[in-house]
């Protein structure tokens, strides 16, 4: 009898949150239950309506060290067709490529999600499009602060490529495209808040993750324009205007939250798998609690000293930073150098070469041009030089 080999991939979890793919084969010599194995196991997949089935993916070719090509096409692609999904790929031409496509052309209804191949920036590109899409259909005003935002119908999948890739850290937990390909796969999803921002009833953007005044901003305008840096551009923008010590104004309002229960140190588990939450306290951590407990009960206070931590935290930031900025710098040096020494050696060697065709020697220290010293080899000494004397060498 013929024996039946039929394969199944399933997603294996590593360490560190990343995932992987992986293979188990079955074997039987009964072509028919070989069928039923296919058509149950295809009756559950069914089931899962939060698999996606058609993706629209946007490429940035330009993002971190330019490798999102390359990225998606050997490590994204490959996976998506093993999964039986379908992809309409678009490589970005300019800034904005991806916000305008989405705001106006794109046909959303034909497909399950979003997927950016690129870093923060490709994701606020997507989100800004996505988001805009939705109020339009929706006829929602933007620039009213207070106008509700419709929750828009279609999940946006990230695939780090980027420099920093800060916000797929922190939905996934690594910046690994593997893993966050297979999230797309299976239709995990993470629920995120959208803020607004407004400046006298006029939109201005949209922030999921960080909103940024004064130094932060001048940090990211002056590291684009240091992009063919890549990541070190952050550094030594940051060292850069850090160091200008510019002054930055303004007022912050806030409600208070109400009903809040938790607190960020009763010690309950934000989620699970978390490497913190994991951790489990040995007898030097429960030492050092109960030593800082009783120093703080000597001195009738529980309450540090807020100043002190934030210029000692203020004081590592910038040494880390110095640090890192003097490896860079050492490194551009060198580089510096060695283009400094091959452009002198090449300015050396002309010069001798054109120092050589000036003057040519012959023995008995007489020098004569290229085409007297011929002549002189050939024998016709009184033409080379015309009354000049010489010995016969014996």
């Amino acid at each position: 009898s013929m024996i039946r080999k039929k394969t199944i991939s399933y997603i294996r979890r590593t360490r560190q949150h990343q995932w992987r793919c992986a293979d188990v084969t079955f074997h039987s010599a009964n072509q028919g239950l070989c069928e039923q194995w296919i058509q149950v196991i295809n009756e559950q997949l069914s089931l899962l309506t939060n698999r996606p089935k058609s993706l629209l993916v946007y490429i940035n070719p330009y993002g971190g060290k330019r490798r999102g090509r390359r990225i998606y096409e050997q490590k994204v692609a490959p996976l998506f067709r093993r999964a039986c999904i379908l992809a309409d790929v678009i490589v970005t031409e300019r800034a904005n490529h991806a916000r305008d496509h989405l705001k106006t052309e794109a046909n959303l209804d034909k497909y399950d999600g979003v997927v950016c191949v690129g870093g923060d920036g490709m994701f606020s590109e997507i989100l800004h499009g996505l988001v805009t899409r939705t109020q339009t259909d929706n006829r929602v005003d933007q620039n009213q602060p207070d106008a509700e935002l419709v929750p828009c119908s279609l999940h946006i999948g990230i695939i780090p490529a980027g420099s920093t890739d800060c916000i797929c850290f922190a939905t996934v937990g690594t910046n690994d495209p593997v893993t966050s390909t297979l999230h797309i796969i299976v239709g995990d999803s993470q629920p995120m808040d959208v803020c607004s921002v407004h400046h006298n009833d006029v939109f201005l953007r949209y922030s999921v993750s960080l909103l940024g005044y004064g130094f932060y901003g001048d940090v990211l305008t002056d590291s684009e324009r240091k992009r063919w840096l890549g990541p070190a551009r952050y550094d030594l923008s940051g060292v850069k205007t850090f160091l200008s010590h510019n002054y930055y104004e303004g007022s912050i309002s806030f409600l208070p939250a109400e009903n809040n229960k938790g607190d960020p140190r009763d010690k309950l588990q934000c989620r699970s798998g978390c490497r913190i939450c994991q951790h489990k306290p040995s007898s030097k951590d429960t030492q050092w609690e109960m030593s800082e407990e009783k120093e703080k009960s000597d001195k009738g206070t529980g309450t540090p000293n807020v100043s002190d931590l934030s210029h000692r935290k203020a004081y590592l930031s910038f040494l880390c930073l110095f640090i890192r900025l003097l490896v860079h710098f050492e490194t551009i040096s060198r580089l510096l150098r060695c283009v400094k020494m091959s452009i002198s050696k090449g300015c050396r060697l002309r010069e001798k070469k054109k120092k050589n065709k000036e003057d040519e020697t012959i023995p008995h220290g007489l020098s004569f041009p290229l085409k007297s010293h011929t002549q002189i080899i050939r024998g016709d000494l009184h033409s080379a030089v015309p009354g000049a004397r010489f010995r016969k060498q014996v």
